[in-house]
């Protein structure tokens, strides 16, 4: 019995064990929280550290204390609590005094902040001072005036565009309707736009762009044909418009005439204003060199004191300016800018970077006409149909110029004009025509030496420099011949 005694006390001290440990857990986690989600808060570093002091706490059972013995140790526990207490209380104080310490401050260096402590002060006395946005920041209409001026621009320009081009559009049309009567009745094909291999009578203008006009013409005697260009203004450019307002000008009709060869006379004669003829006689090549002279003024023949003559012989000019087509010029002198007939049509002057052509320019026999819309720019659709006697005006001086033949000693002086013209653009290119010819020979002499320079077989190589030394010895000796019968026949 007393063995079995001696076993019952270590199984006795295990039970009373297990409760407390057990209560221990229970007291940690209660309302069934899991140890992991305890684990896992902002303080599981020092929870860390509690549970391991729990731990060794479990792992090491108390001993077993006799009744007699529990009660000095609770007096002794209350006595520690109480001077823990009070030592708290010592640190709390010694603590608000360390604060008070620590929010001291200055006087000098903090104004201000003990009139801000005195209970008369009141946050009244400080305004609150709320600074205007700057008018570039505010959110409003004056802040978008840059592309409120853009987009009223841009609408402007394409409102002026889509007018303009309307309105050149409906004075082309207008000229048109009333002048086909009259070109039909003159010419087999009017309105041919070239597209097509055979030609083909349209019947329409052929728009170039939105300010300029073609119409061609032909299928009449003794013209090729005709070609009559309607150059407005454009209208349609709103920046041209502003700075016509500063500069007015007037819309145009050009007319070409291109005639036979054999259906004109050898003469250049031409009728305009003065400012005109001025500038068509240092501009045109024809008028440059066979109407020398300066313009002289039409009122021999009853012109207008406004127009002037520009001729290459006098009798060129009795036999163009006859009675109807002094009452044509007259009649409508405001209209007319200038009247060209040439033989020797070839456009204005070439101007050459490397000095002028070797060869003369091709010229056509041509008639030249440049008719000024009335309006000064203020065009309307009756100016268009008042232009309908001059084109009468152009039928006429073809048939006229078809007409008009030169007497012998005119034909002889006209002849000996054209002559001297060719002799001093021959002069003037004799130097640039040498040299042309020397480069070309240079050019020839270079390419035969790379030509034996290329050859491989010596021998054939020996024989082409040979042959090109007979050859210069030739030349040189049919130069000596030449200088010798120049000698000869000098003595």
């Amino acid at each position: 019995m007393r063995a079995v005694n001696l076993l019952l006390v270590p199984v006795l001290l295990l039970l009373l064990a297990l409760p407390f440990s057990r209560g221990r857990y229970n007291d940690d986690f209660d309302d069934g929280e899991d140890i992991a989600d305890f684990d896992d808060n902002d303080f599981a570093e020092f929870e860390d550290m509690n549970e391991d002091g729990a731990a060794e706490t479990e792992t090491a059972p108390p001993p077993r204390a006799s009744p007699s013995a529990s009660l000095p140790e609770e007096e002794e526990d209350e006595d520690e609590a109480t001077v823990e207490l009070e030592e708290e209380q010592d640190g709390f104080e010694e603590s608000d005094s360390n604060d008070q310490d620590m929010y001291t401050y200055d006087q000098d260096e903090f104004e201000g902040v003990r009139d801000m402590d005195k209970p008369g002060h009141s946050m009244k006395d400080n305004k609150l001072i709320i600074h205007k946005v700057p008018p570039h920041l505010q959110n409003s209409w004056e802040s978008y005036y840059m592309e409120i001026l853009m987009v009223t621009g841009l609408l402007a320009y394409i409102m002026n565009y889509i007018i303009g081009k309307n309105k050149n559009s409906r004075l082309a049309h207008t000229w048109f309707n009333s002048h086909r009567e009259l070109l039909e009745s003159n010419f087999a094909l009017v309105g041919d736009d070239g597209t097509s291999k055979e030609a083909v009578s349209t019947g329409k203008l052929n728009q170039e762009n939105e300010h300029i006009y073609n119409l061609w013409c032909s299928g009449r005697v003794c013209c090729e044909g005709m070609l009559i260009q309607l150059k407005f203004l454009k209208r349609q450019d709103l920046l041209n418009v502003l700075a016509r307002m500063m500069r007015p000008a007037c819309d145009q009709v050009q007319i070409k005439v291109t005639l036979n060869d054999d259906d004109m006379d050898t003469f250049v004669f031409a009728v305009g204003t003065k400012k005109a003829m001025a500038k068509m006689q240092k501009d045109m090549q024809d008028l440059s060199e066979f109407c020398s002279d300066k313009p002289k003024s039409g009122a021999k023949y009853g012109l207008p004191e406004s127009l002037a003559i520009l001729t290459e012989m006098g009798e060129v000019t009795d036999g163009v300016m006859d009675s109807k087509m002094v009452h044509f010029i007259t009649s409508h002198a405001d209209k007319i800018e200038s009247i060209h007939l040439s033989d020797q049509f070839s456009g204005p002057k070439v101007m050459q970077e490397e000095g002028q052509p070797l060869k003369l320019p091709e010229t056509k026999k041509t008639l030249l006409f440049t008719f000024n819309v009335p309006g000064m720019g203020n065009t309307s659709p009756k100016d268009m149909d008042s232009l309908l006697p001059l084109m009468n005006m152009v039928i006429y001086s073809i048939d006229k110029v078809k007409k008009l033949r030169l007497n012998r000693e005119g034909k002889q002086k006209a002849d000996r004009n054209r002559a001297r013209v060719e002799e001093n653009f021959l002069k003037q290119t004799h130097a640039q025509r040498q040299e042309a010819a020397q480069t070309r020979r240079e050019e020839k002499k270079r390419a035969e030496k790379e030509r034996i320079m290329n050859e491989e077989d010596p021998e054939r190589q020996r024989r082409l420099e040979e042959a090109a030394q007979r050859r210069e010895q030739k030349k040189i000796e049919k130069k000596q011949m030449k200088m010798k019968q120049i000698k000869v026949k000098a003595m």
